[in-house]
């Protein structure tokens, strides 16, 4: 588990920022407070039913470009008045805008499908093993609690290989084993019979 004091100042400038604007009689309301809350929401894998209004509003900006979605989003986290006050902090709006959303094992799995033309098979449909940087950027951040959670990839791409959610890792482990030494005993044994 990430050590949870360097996701601290991240928490404590949200909660400054809202402090400040409730001493000066202002409170954080409309997109500017969902902003806030989704930006606490989208550094963490625990997510209370609280989270779902902010989530909800983040994840119902499209655009007809991924690449404007993207800046979309952006712009909708930088609303909250921390969003820019640290490098840390610019850098963690962007991993968010470009990686929540994007970086589980079921997205991963259809994105990051291959065509192995090179496969004395005369070709198939591989699954790339490599996370893309803008996931990891987003789940390996300073501020976010998501890299023990990471999806992580079982096997090999030549094998079948495939990502799942790190809850699920021993088990598809196991699962990918047995399916591998089944498949290298038939192999065996239909040379043993030519």
């Amino acid at each position: 588990m990430k050590n949870h004091c360097v996701f601290a100042p991240f928490i404590l400038a949200i909660a400054a920022a809202t402090a400040a604007s409730a001493g000066a009689q202002e409170v954080l309301t409309g997109d500017t407070r969902l902003a806030c809350e989704a930006t606490l929401c989208l550094a963490t894998s625990t997510r209370p039913s609280e989270c779902s209004p902010s989530l909800s509003r983040y994840f119902s900006i499209h655009k007809r470009k991924w690449s404007d979605t993207v800046r979309a989003r952006a712009n909708f986290l930088s609303l909250c008045p921390v969003s820019d006050q640290t490098p840390e902090m610019r850098s963690l709006v962007n991993a968010m805008a470009n990686g929540a959303g994007r970086c589980d094992a079921a997205s991963l799995n259809v994105t990051l499908l291959v065509w192995n033309s090179w496969d004395a098979d005369g070709g198939r449909v591989l699954i790339n093993n490599q996370m893309p940087g803008y996931c990891a950027a987003y789940t390996g951040h300073q501020y976010t609690d998501l890299g023990d959670l990471a999806p992580r990839y079982v096997g090999t791409p030549e094998r079948g290989g495939y990502w799942v959610d790190a809850r699920d890792y021993n088990a598809a482990v196991a699962r990918y084993n047995d399916r591998i030494a089944a498949e290298d005993s038939r192999r065996r044994n239909e040379e043993w019979y030519r």
